[in-house]
């Protein structure tokens, strides 16, 4: 790993999300991509700062993720190597710093892989682990994305207010880290946004909105939103949009939303409304 600056950090947290199997329709990485560019052009001049950067010629295939090329205005060529960066962001508003994970999931060498995310996470005091996660699933577009928060142990499920994660089957580089969080005694939850299959195309802004809101529910803190409402309306727009031009997919949609509206519970509602009262407050509070 290489080491650029170390930051002075208050007991940060740390929020993880890497490309590949763990994003579809990039939800995940586009709510941590929203993160790093969240506070761009406000007034309080917040800004990620660099920290480290992995070498990827230890952990990636590059006939899988490859190098990418780029020229400026002058036709000047650069190489991109695909890699996993970490950034640090002073969020003094805040009772905690964020420290930002965004990568693509590794090829090779896992273990060593998370050994160094790890023990970067010791050595900034980092107080809690929040990776972030997207899978497909059959879920209606037009009604609001679920987010599953679990923890990897019961112990940490418990004390930290999510459920259990009862997983099992194969998985990717953020079940890693989340073992070795339990591991090493790191704090860990796990947010999982629900993609509609039959949507997946990139980017799905409204899941990765749901991902940031989550984020904000768990954490008891503000998030700047940006242009993620707008991008999440013409988004689900689009979707119906497309389903009204396909019979097929508007009567499976049809289905998803009666069985969704069936089984969706007043309770749930109910704290659903709860839930945005206090994202109101919130943001009432830090204006």
């Amino acid at each position: 790993m290489d080491i650029h600056h170390i930051p002075a950090l208050r007991t940060p947290v740390m929020v993880i999300s890497f490309t590949g199997w763990n994003d579809a329709g990039e939800a995940a990485t586009g709510a941590v991509a929203h993160l790093l560019g969240a506070w761009s052009g406000d007034t309080t001049s917040i800004l990620p700062e660099l920290i480290a950067e992995i070498d990827p010629e230890e952990f990636y295939d590059f006939q899988v993720n490859r190098p990418i090329i780029d020229l400026d205005e002058s036709h000047i060529r650069s190489i991109t190597w695909p890699t996993t960066r970490i950034f640090g962001i002073q969020t003094p508003h805040l009772e905690n710093d964020l420290v930002i994970v965004q990568g693509a999931e590794p090829s090779f060498r896992w273990k060593q892989f998370t050994r160094e995310i790890l023990d970067l996470a010791d050595d900034l005091d980092v107080s809690m682990v929040v990776t972030l996660g997207s899978l497909l699933a059959d879920v209606p577009h037009s009604r609001a994305i679920s987010v599953s928060g679990s923890g990897a142990h019961p112990d940490i499920a418990a004390r930290l207010g999510v459920e259990i994660s009862r997983y099992e089957g194969p998985t990717g580089i953020l079940g890693i880290l989340q073992d070795n969080c339990f591991k090493r005694g790191i704090d860990a939850i796990s947010l999982w946004a629900a993609v509609p299959h039959y949507a997946s195309q990139s980017p799905s802004p409204k899941a990765s909105l749901a991902l940031i809101n989550s984020l904000e529910d768990f954490l008891s803190i503000d998030l700047p939103q940006g242009s993620l409402p707008e991008a999440a309306i013409e988004w689900e727009k689009a979707v119906t949009q497309m389903a009204t031009e396909d019979s097929d997919i508007g009567e499976y949609v049809k289905s998803l939303e009666e069985s969704k509206d069936a089984t969706d519970i007043p309770e749930a509602s109910g704290e659903s409304i709860a839930k945005e009262f206090e994202r109101y407050l919130r943001r009432r509070t830090q204006d």
